[in-house]
């Protein structure tokens, strides 16, 4: 045990713990993962799908963010998904899933997690949700609907464009009620 010194101090020998530095990125952790809601409407499966045309699918999708209960580190994020298939003014079916994560933010550092929670979260939920919609339109009876990966950065920016679009109109607003 050469390697070894005591000089009597005994814990003075340990190296201090790391401290998070100032400009570290924030830390994500998946908590959670589920199926919140899930609803799956089927009128048009009797109606003979072979030799019929592809049907027209309208794709919805939304994110919400709910602060925990207990904590200023811990939210939930819903990823909402909803199509509906249309062939010639007939609903073929009707997909909705919400998709739920609850994910704990550490280190923000004085950062606002609205990008980390309005983008990452529901980038990392998105392939499960993805399985599910496949799953149960394939369960149901059609081809299983495979939605195409989703740009969540390019949502982002459009809603905060709108937000501030919304946000700079407000104070032009007569209280009248007509734009």
């Amino acid at each position: 045990m050469a390697d070894e010194q005591d000089d009597g101090a005994g814990v003075e020998n340990e190296a201090p713990a790391p401290q998070p530095e100032a400009n570290a990125p924030p830390r994500l952790r998946v908590l959670a993962q589920f199926t919140k809601d899930l609803s799956f409407e089927n009128p048009g499966v009797l109606s003979g799908q072979s030799g019929q045309k592809t049907p027209e699918i309208e794709l919805g999708i939304d994110v919400r963010v709910e602060p925990g209960p207990s904590s200023e580190s811990v939210f939930g994020v819903d990823l909402k998904l909803s199509a509906k298939a249309r062939r010639e003014d007939k609903i073929v079916f009707i997909a909705e899933l919400v998709y739920t994560g609850v994910f704990q933010i550490q280190d923000l550092n004085g950062r606002d997690p609205e990008p980390l929670l309005l983008i990452e979260c529901p980038r990392l939920l998105f392939p499960f949700a993805r399985r599910i919609v496949a799953e149960i339109t394939r369960d149901g009876g059609h081809p299983p609907l495979l939605i195409d990966p989703i740009d969540f950065v390019g949502l982002y920016q459009k809603q905060k464009a709108n937000r501030a679009a919304g946000a700079s109109a407000a104070p032009s607003d007569n209280g009248s009620g007509q734009a």
